[in-house]
C-alpha cells in the first residue's frame, strides 16, 4: 500500500529525475489479415489495426492524466509483414509499409514496428522480397519500423541474410541521405529476437503472442543515477542493492500502467520491459549511471564490469516487481540517445570496439551507432556477424543499428531530433573483411545447443 512518502518519491522521480514510461506498445496478429491479393490483404491490415488500436494513444493519455506518469510513446507491434505478404501473387511489399503509415497516422501512434523478417534459419517465401524492400519502406515512410532476425542460438547465423543486411543498411541510408540518413535509424537485425519487445525499432509481433496484447517499455536511467549518487562511499555489493531497489520502484510503476491499459483497452496485459532506456536529456543516461558508480569517463577500464552489475541489477529488481517480465530487460547502450555516451565518444574513451564488449553483458548490442559514409557494405555485415556471434554463444539477444553517414566523416554529426538525438560519426576498423562475408552459408550454432 502506497504511503505519502512513495507518492512523493515517485512525484519527485518524474519531475527531477527524467522518470517515465518509454512506451506503451500493442501488439497485433495479422495473421487472419493474410490473403492472395496484396490490396485486399493491405486493407484487413488497416482494418485490424485501426479497429484494435483506435483508443490507444487516447487511453495512453488518459493514464498519464490521472496518474501523472508521462508515456513518452504509444506504439503497435504487429505481425513480421514477410509472413503477412508471403502468399500474396504480387510481390510487393512496400504496399504493406504504405497500409502500415495509413493505420498509424489514423490511430495516432509514434511507430509501428514489424516490417520485418525471422530468416535465423534461411529464407523462405516473402523474406527475400521483404528485405530488397526495406530501403525504399523506409524512405516513403515516417513512423514505420524495421527488423531481421539472422541468427539465434539455437540454429547459429545465417550468413547470407547478414551479407544482405549490410547491403541494405547502405542502401537505406543513401536514399535517405537527404533526411539524415534516417532509414537505417529505423532498422535493426538481431541475434536471438524476442517477440514481445515493446521498444523500437525492433518491435514485432510473435506468432506464439496472444491476438492483441499491451505491452510496457519502462525507463530510469536517472533515477538509478540520483540513487547511486547518494551513496557516495558505498561498497559494490551495495550499489547492487540500491539499483535492485530502484528497478523495483521503475518497474512497479510500469506495472500500474500496463495492468491499467489493460483493463481500460479491454486486450491482455503483456509483459513490463525493464530495460533502462535512455534519451539526448541531460541526466537520463545510462553512461552517467557507469559514471556515478566511479569510472572517470564510459569507456574507460572497468565500463564492461560496471554495466555488468548494472544489468545484472535493474534484473533482479524488475523480476521481483512484476511476474510479467519480458522483452528485453536490462539496459540500452544506444550512443545518438544517450548523451553521456555522445560525450564519451567525443572526448576518446569509447570507441567501437569497447562498446562490442559492452554488449556482451547489457541486453542489446550495438545500438543507434553512426560510422562513416564510405563504410563498406561487407564492413556492416561483418559488424553484424560479431554482434551476432556474441548474442549466438551467450544465448541473449544482440542487435545492430548501424547508420552510415553518407557525405560526413568521423568527427562530424548527424542530428535526427527527438528521442533518436544527434550521432557523432565513429572511427571503424578498415582492414577488409569481403573474403569472410562472401563465403556465405550458415555459422552453426554453438554446442550448448543441444538442450533436449
Amino acid at each position: 500500500m502506497l504511503n505519502v512518502y512513495d507518492i512523493l518519491e515517485t512525484i519527485r522521480m518524474i519531475q527531477d529525475e527524467c522518470l517515465d514510461i518509454r512506451t506503451i506498445t500493442m501488439g497485433i496478429s495479422l495473421l487472419d489479415c493474410i490473403d492472395s491479393d496484396i490490396d485486399k490483404a493491405c486493407q484487413k491490415v488497416y482494418d485490424k489495426i485501426t479497429s484494435k488500436a483506435k483508443d490507444l494513444v487516447k487511453v495512453g493519455e488518459r493514464i498519464e492524466k490521472e496518474y501523472g506518469i508521462p508515456i513518452i510513446h504509444k506504439r503497435i507491434a504487429v505481425t513480421p509483414i514477410a509472413i503477412v505478404s508471403a502468399a500474396c501473387t504480387e510481390k510487393n511489399p512496400v504496399k504493406f509499409a504504405l497500409a502500415l503509415q495509413k493505420a498509424a497516422d489514423t490511430c495516432g501512434v509514434n511507430f509501428i514496428g514489424g516490417y520485418s523478417a525471422l530468416v535465423q534459419k534461411g529464407f523462405s517465401a516473402g523474406d527475400i522480397d521483404l528485405i530488397n524492400s526495406i530501403p525504399e519502406a523506409l524512405a516513403v515512410t515516417s513512423n514505420i519500423c524495421s527488423s531481421v532476425n539472422v541468427g539465434s542460438s539455437k540454429t547459429g547465423i545465417n550468413m547470407d541474410a547478414v551479407a544482405m543486411m549490410g547491403k541494405i543498411i547502405k542502401k537505406s541510408a543513401e536514399v535517405t541521405a537527404d533526411n539524415q540518413c534516417i532509414g537505417p535509424a529505423k532498422l535493426v537485425v538481431f541475434c536471438n529476437a524476442p517477440e514481445d519487445n515493446p521498444f523500437m525499432a525492433g518491435a514485432f509481433h510473435g506468432t506464439g503472442e496472444p491476438d492483441c496484447v499491451i505491452n510496457v517499455g519502462v525507463s530510469g536511467p536517472g533515477v538509478v543515477r540520483a540513487a547511486i549518487e547518494k551513496h557516495p562511499d558505498a561498497s559494490i555489493n551495495e550499489i547492487a542493492d540500491i539499483i535492485k531497489k530502484t528497478a523495483f520502484k521503475v518497474t512497479r510503476m510500469g506495472q500500474l500502467v500496463g495492468s491499467k491499459a489493460s483493463e481500460m483497452l479491454g486486450v491482455p496485459f503483456g509483459i513490463v520491459d525493464l530495460s533502462l532506456a535512455p534519451t539526448p536529456a541531460v541526466g537520463d543516461s545510462v553512461a552517467h549511471i557507469l559514471e556515478g558508480i566511479g569510472l572517470e569517463s564510459c569507456g574507460a577500464p572497468g565500463t564492461t564490469a560496471a554495466l555488468a552489475l548494472l544489468n545484472d541489477a535493474v534484473k533482479k529488481g524488475g523480476v521481483m516487481a512484476s511476474s510479467n517480465v519480458g522483452g528485453l530487460s536490462g539496459a540500452f547502450i544506444p550512443v545518438s540517445e544517450d548523451a553521456g555516451m555522445i560525450d564519451a565518444v567525443n572526448n576518446g574513451s569509447l570507441c567501437i570496439e569497447k562498446l562490442e564488449a559492452m554488449t556482451a553483458v547489457c541486453s542489446v548490442g550495438l545500438d543507434m551507432i553512426v560510422v562513416p559514409g564510405d563504410i563498406t557494405a561487407e564492413t556492416i555485415s561483418a559488424i553484424i556477424a560479431d554482434e551476432a556471434a556474441i548474442g549466438m554463444v551467450n544465448n541473449k539477444t544482440t542487435a545492430v543499428r548501424l547508420i552510415p553517414a553518407i557525405g560526413k566523416e568521423v568527427g562530424e554529426t548527424l542530428e535526427f531530433g527527438g528521442l533518436l538525438g544527434s550521432g557523432p560519426v565513429m572511427n571503424i576498423n578498415r582492414k577488409s573483411p569481403a573474403k569472410f562475408i562472401s563465403r556465405g552459408g550458415r555459422i552453426p550454432a554453438p554446442m550448448h545447443s543441444i538442450k533436449n
